[in-house]
């Protein structure tokens, strides 16, 4: 293809390469390199003066470290005239950070040296604070700002936690889904897929699981869960009949795999014969690798939006689908004026 160029951040070099692959393309040269005062420094190392670029890089590891190259990626490429920046962000980082939420929790100490009227003791502190007017920031509106002020003309990204984060941006922001693939996985590697149902581990994820669950033609549950404070979830209640039952939990992320590793205990008490999990983004923090380990999953499957080698070396249930067509499919679609909407509901060939 004319006039377009690929590069790859150092967060997910292996994507990036699948992708240019699929394209018929080579990565674009880039050298990334940091100061002794780790400061990161981006060179372009070919000409991209009226090309059509697309940065590829994904929110994992060293998120912050990450960010920051793509925006000054970005930033290179504009100010060197390419005629488009689109940024390729398989897993949108900062995504939860959405909204401003209550603050959950009891308040265990004031400051001593705060000045508190008699009346207003700890508790009322607690109570004060669990409104949804708290300090919290929206950071995903931020990087949004940071992106579009970096030169980012437009956004690919997938099964961003939000889907009004889009709204987030003045620029386009194609919101690809890893639906196609799950729905595709399911059918070929679960032999009584046709007598499953299809869970949400919480209630936000509803909707994304009876859309799985309408074109398998099958039922679906979900698990109201109430949160302490973030990853610490204090109580499950199963809504739907699990009994005799494979059951799929099917989630956009998982991070240290507190939930989910709950919710597959409460569907095998619930009478489920197998409890599988499928999760788009696979972050697995912190202890989720001895979680799952020690779980009763037959697989855990996620996506390769986030580096998983090193996750499947140490967990033999984590599988992974390449999704990697599909971001290949939305940059040659883009590229060549093409809608993209065909990607929402298929796999690409």
């Amino acid at each position: 293809m004319p006039n377009i160029k690929v590069f790859s951040g150092t967060s997910h070099p292996d994507l990036a390469q699948k992708i240019v692959d699929r394209l018929g393309l080579e990565l674009g040269k880039v050298v990334t390199k940091k100061f002794s005062n780790l400061e990161t420094c981006v060179e372009i190392g070919e000409s991209v003066r009226g090309e059509d670029v697309y940065i590829v890089q994904s929110g994992s590891g060293e998120i912050n470290d990450n960010l920051m190259e793509l925006l000054i990626m970005i930033n290179a490429c504009k100010i060197a005239s390419a005629s488009r920046v689109t940024a390729v962000i398989p897993c949108f980082p900062y995504a939860r950070q959405d909204k401003k939420d209550k603050v959950r929790g009891e308040v265990t100490s004031v400051p001593t040296n705060s000045v508190k009227p008699p009346e207003f003791n700890d508790n009322t502190l607690a109570r004060s604070l669990a409104i949804p007017h708290s300090r919290a920031p929206i950071s995903a509106k931020l990087v949004a700002n940071m992106l579009s002020v970096a030169g980012a003309d437009h956004i690919i990204t997938m099964d961003l936690h939000a889907s009004q984060i889009q709204g987030f941006f003045d620029i386009p922001v194609d919101n690809l889904y890893a639906e196609p693939a799950v729905l595709k996985w399911i059918k070929e590697n679960i032999p009584e897929w046709r007598n499953c149902i299809i869970v949400s581990p919480d209630a936000g994820g509803a909707k994304r699981v009876t859309s799985i669950a309408d074109h398998l033609n099958v039922e679906f549950a979900l698990i109201h869960k109430e949160r302490k404070k973030a990853n610490e979830v204090a109580s499950m209640v199963l809504v739907g009949d699990v009994k005799d039952r494979v059951a799929i939990l099917v989630d956009d992320m998982a991070d240290t795999c507190g939930t989910i590793c709950h919710a597959a205990e409460k569907l095998l008490e619930a009478g489920a014969t197998r409890v599988y999990a499928i999760l788009t983004h696979g972050i697995f923090s912190g202890p989720a690798i001895s979680r799952i380990n020690n779980a009763c999953f037959e697989a855990v499957v996620v996506t390769n939006t986030i580096p998983q080698e090193q996750h499947m070396k140490e967990c033999s249930k984590v599988q992974c689908i390449d999704i990697s067509m599909m971001l290949a499919e939305a940059i040659r679609r883009t590229h060549n004026g093409e809608s993209i909407s065909y990607l929402f509901s298929h796999m690409p060939m």
